[in-house]
């Protein structure tokens, strides 16, 4: 069960529906800005043997997902944070495209090719894999203010 800590209520579930990108920390520590799609309570990220973070995860599965917004037009910042142990798992095609539709849009003719091959190449072949990372806490904060007119 999550351990959700919320301020200043928000829909955490919708925020988390935006194409925003997160900050994943490992051991190290190591941060890096990630493309996610949070989905069925747990965050997907995807990587493999081209990126250091399927090695750190493998060596240490302790991290810290961030993820935020600070708008200054609106005074609008949200942020969420996970905590938990990621784990590594097989790649499959339909969650990789719902997630790079998040980013990049529906028609794929539009995509850069490198995005195109995570879809089409054999993941066998390419190590291409799954971060999940089901928080077992989730913190939530709205810290937005009112902008002068």
């Amino acid at each position: 069960m999550i351990d959700v800590v919320t301020s200043h209520r928000f829909d955490v579930d919708e925020f988390l529906q935006q194409p925003l990108t997160a900050r994943i920390a490992t051991n190290g520590p190591t941060v890096r800005p990630v493309w996610f799609l949070w989905e069925a309570g747990a965050f997907w990220v995807l990587t493999g043997p081209w990126a250091r973070l399927s090695g750190r995860v493998r060596e240490d599965p302790s991290v810290a997902l961030v993820v935020d917004e600070c708008d200054l037009a609106t005074g609008r910042v949200r942020q969420v944070i996970a905590r938990g142990r990621a784990e590594l798992v097989p790649f499959d095609v339909a969650r990789g495209r719902r997630k790079l539709v998040r980013y990049l849009g529906a028609d794929e003719s539009l995509w850069d090719a490198r995005f195109v091959h995570y879809l089409h190449d054999d993941p066998g072949e390419r190590g291409t894999m799954w971060l999940r990372l089901v928080p077992t806490s989730l913190t939530a904060q709205d810290l937005s203010y009112s902008v002068a007119s």
